[in-house]
């Protein structure tokens, strides 16, 4: 199948280079297996396959992309010439261009898509497991959201420049979320757990986990509307940052909507933050060997102690800011040229976890609206929230029906504490120490 894909890159390229243009070719495969169980019974077994191809062509100091699902000759050289048609139309733009370099770069699939010796019927019996398990148990009306995957994504680049980038990433994931009444109480709670390795789930771990999470706030109720400190969990931590990760886009800044822009080698935040794009942490199944230029990639420190120290940039923005490209290029194959964080990382500080937990605080371990209550432009947010209200380490009682609302630009200069320990989300995409905010505005 590679040979094949090679063989239609350079199809592809050759057309490209014969239009007198250059370009770059991404393609991605993509198979899963998804399962569901509801009632006792798989509600939901499905199996998919796709692959695209989507190029990217620059000529006359003009872009355009087209993509195509078919690999066929004709659906090839029909994509390379809807990009050219397209690229008569797109602004001039003399940044954008393809990069030069002539690398070829392969992941190990030994560490990112290493082979897995659990069977489908395995899977589908630990799907049933987690509901069957859940409903059982004392209170528990059913489980809504629940669910067993296993997807491996391969992906290519290709330049007309002779550079070529293939990787290979596996990733298993199982959930569960359950809804638990009593009376006119309802609480509705889950885990989920991401690996590269279906048998490294512990199915049973993510049963009592979601039920001590529900048994934990169902009795929670909004405590005084004021300005508290607030302790979020590694999950939404790493999600809030996730909202405002356009601020460390040069695209944004670019396009005039990034508040960062002219704020590099200032100071935007206290002094014991560090933020790094980390994307060689193969522990993270955000790793990556390149980018979507099939540029190699390394380490990016984005905040040095409280400075900017640098956007994060592709080969067009590099040359429209005349800055380093940090190798951030990101473009699905039917997208034009952007650029993404790949997995941040926020540095340890020196606070130990009796510290960091001393005092009075709130423990954020629920957020809602996330898509829709946060302005990466200004940095306003607010957010339905749950946690709890703690002192001193101890969790004193559940706490729901709040809002946490504020500005993320002006938070990370309110920072009490950064704690010493670092940790990864459950999607394993960010790798975070915990961070003690100051005087957040709660309304309950």
């Amino acid at each position: 199948m590679v040979d094949t894909v090679e063989a239609n890159a350079q199809r592809v390229l050759d057309k490209v280079l014969a239009a007198g243009a250059l370009g770059d070719l991404v393609v991605q495969e993509e198979s899963a297996l998804s399962l569901k169980a509801h009632d006792g019974e798989l509600e939901e077994h499905k199996v998919t396959s796709t692959r695209v191809y989507g190029v990217r062509v620059v000529k006359d100091d003009r872009a355009g992309i087209a993509y195509s699902e078919a690999a066929d000759p004709a659906a090839l050289d029909s994509m390379v010439e809807q990009a050219l048609v397209n690229a008569t139309f797109s602004r001039t733009d003399p940044a954008e261009s393809v990069a030069p370099g002539t690398t070829t770069l392969v992941t190990d699939d030994a560490i990112l898509c290493p082979a897995d010796p659990t069977s489908a019927e395995a899977k589908i019996d630990a799907a049933l497991y987690l509901e069957r398990q859940l409903t059982a148990r004392d209170k528990v009306r059913n489980v809504p959201y629940n669910g067993v995957q296993d997807a491996t994504v391969e992906r290519h680049v290709f330049a007309t420049s002779g550079r070529t980038a293939h990787s290979r990433d596996r990733v298993c994931s199982a959930f569960a979320y359950a809804l638990m009444s009593d009376g006119d109480k309802d609480a509705l709670e889950g885990v989920q757990w991401h690996t590269r390795r279906f048998d490294e789930i512990d199915t049973a771990w993510i049963v009592d986990e979601t039920y001590r999470r529900c048994v934990a706030m169902l009795d929670g109720e909004a405590v005084p509307s004021k300005h508290y400190d607030v302790l979020f969990d590694v999950e939404h931590q790493a999600d809030l940052f996730a909202v405002f990760h356009d601020m460390f886009s040069a695209k944004t800044a670019r396009d005039g909507i990034n508040p960062l822009r002219d704020k590099v080698g200032e100071r935007i935040a206290v002094d014991a933050l560090t933020i790094r794009d980390a994307p060689l942490l193969a522990d993270g199944l955000g790793y990556s060997l390149f980018d979507d230029e099939g540029l190699p990639t390394a380490t990016t420190t984005l905040i040095d102690g409280g400075v900017l120290r640098t956007l994060v940039h592709n080969s067009a923005t590099a040359t429209h800011f005349d800055a380093p490209n940090t190798r951030n290029a990101n473009r699905s194959p039917r997208a034009s040229l952007g650029v993404g964080v790949h997995q941040l990382e926020v540095a340890s500080g020196d606070v130990d976890e009796t510290s960091l937990t001393s005092g009075e605080y709130l423990e954020i371990v629920d957020l809602a609206g996330l898509h829709s209550g946060g302005n990466p432009v200004s940095g306003d947010f607010s957010f339905g929230a749950a946690g709890f209200l703690c002192r001193d380490g101890e969790r004193v009682r559940p706490v729901r029906n709040i809002t946490v609302a504020g500005n993320f630009y002006e938070m990370l200069n309110r920072i009490a504490a950064i704690g010493d320990t670092p940790h990864w989300n459950p999607e394993r995409s960010a790798l975070m120490a915990r961070i003690r905010f100051a005087d957040v505005a709660i309304s309950g």
